[in-house]
């Protein structure tokens, strides 16, 4: 199977930019994994850009285009890829398959959400379209309160506590403080998680991930043409995967797992060729903090029902057996909610090429997991990155 490289990958500071637009955001993140690329813009073949919410926050539908501009090619193939939160972890896996199938040498992945201008009812009310209109929206459902569900079930079925997502939530507000892009620099404590006001219990504030703009990008390229440009790029998707389940809660068998993603890692570790157990380091979908344990079994890297501790006994921590969202995670860096797939890889690229300034927790890193989902996990997709060995790249 043909490898993809990834030449070079951009992303704006995550929080509130009230004074920008979403192409002012989308075109620094875009600036930005074109110039590390090296990558002349008018060489892309392709744009294939995740967002969400255009039409509610800016009252802009056909984003594809408009995101295109700056390209310098009439010819170029521009798509927007709308599947909720996992618009961007979608986009990147078109650029992947395009690559691979030989319909392009140089694909853009990107992603951009400006969210912060809705306010929080605004926001709640716009991502709530992406669950299921007739049986959830109707009767008044919320993604805290879908994802407060969730929790119930696992944490009644596990024995889990509150105490156990609170460690959760601090582990990746601890990684974030280092981290220049994140939306939340500073540390809290187990009791400032469960003393925060309750949200949709049993999840509370520090459960919950914020409201953020931002954007992402990557610069995707075949082996061929990095080759002939004369590129060393640090990092190669080498297993793609995608995932669906059934859109409403009351459409699931079981309301402690995530068969969506699970189908997707399966897909994506096929195609890598690798296990659970070769993966260093993952960045995953913690929307909410129930989502990070929900994420760690659907990888594999925890069977059913063992992953509610991994963050109190420290597994799961920058000095963990296998650390998870060293970035800050949506958590704490943010979730630009059609950016955040796109996000995932940019911040794991730069782990495993060691120019991250959490990169010192995973200095022998060789392997990366992203893990990006869709309304209460409907969608999912997962890819496994690769530090770049020159003598096994290839077409």
């Amino acid at each position: 199977m043909r490898d993809v490289l990834i030449a070079g990958v951009g992303a704006t500071d995550f929080g509130e930019h009230p004074d920008r637009t979403g192409r002012e955001l989308f075109a620094e993140a875009r600036s930005l994994a074109l110039e590390r690329s090296a990558v002349p813009p008018d060489e892309v073949d392709a744009l294939y850009y995740g967002n969400f919410m255009g039409e509610t926050a800016e009252g802009q539908s056909h984003g594809a285009p408009l995101m295109a501009e700056g390209l310098g090619s009439s010819g170029l193939e521009a798509t927007r890829i709308e599947n909720a939160c996992a618009s961007g972890g979608y986009a990147v896996a078109e650029g992947v398959r395009a690559i691979r199938s030989g319909a392009a040498d140089v694909v853009l992945v990107g992603g951009m959400e400006r969210m912060t201008d809705l306010g929080t009812e605004g926001t709640t009310a716009s991502l709530a379209r992406a669950a299921d209109e007739l049986y959830e929206i109707s009767a008044g459902m919320t993604f805290p309160g879908a994802y407060g569900l969730l929790a119930d079930a696992y944490l009644s079925r596990h024995d889990g506590t509150r105490e156990d997502l609170a460690h959760v939530a601090v582990k990746n507000h601890a990684n974030a403080t280092t981290n220049p892009k994140a939306q939340y620099r500073q540390e809290i404590t187990v009791e400032d998680a469960l003393e925060a006001p309750r949200v949709a219990s049993p999840l509370g504030l520090y459960d919950a991930c914020p409201i953020t703009d931002g954007a992402g990008a990557a610069v995707l390229v075949s082996p061929e043409y990095a080759d002939t440009a004369g590129l060393e790029p640090k990092a190669v998707v080498t297993g793609s995967g995608r995932g669906t389940d059934a859109l409403s809660l009351q459409g699931r068998d079981d309301l402690t797992r995530t068969p969506a993603a699970e189908a997707a890692a399966e897909t994506a570790y096929e195609q890598a060729g690798i296990s659970p157990g070769d993966v260093d380091f993952a960045e995953v979908h913690d929307c909410f903090t129930i989502a990070e344990v929900l994420a760690l079994e659907a990888l594999g890297l925890y069977e059913h029902g063992e992953a509610i501790d991994a963050a109190r006994e420290g597994e799961t921590a920058r000095d963990g057996a296998t650390p998870i969202n060293l970035s800050g995670g949506l958590k704490a860096k943010g979730h630009p909610v059609g950016a955040t797939g796109v996000t995932q890889l940019v911040e794991a690229t730069k782990l495993l090429a060691g120019t991250h300034p959490n990169a010192d927790a995973v200095p022998d890193a060789s392997t990366a997991v992203t893990h990006n989902a869709g309304g209460t996990v409907a969608t999912a997709a997962v890819h496994v990155l690769e530090a770049v060995d020159a003598e096994e790249v290839g077409a």
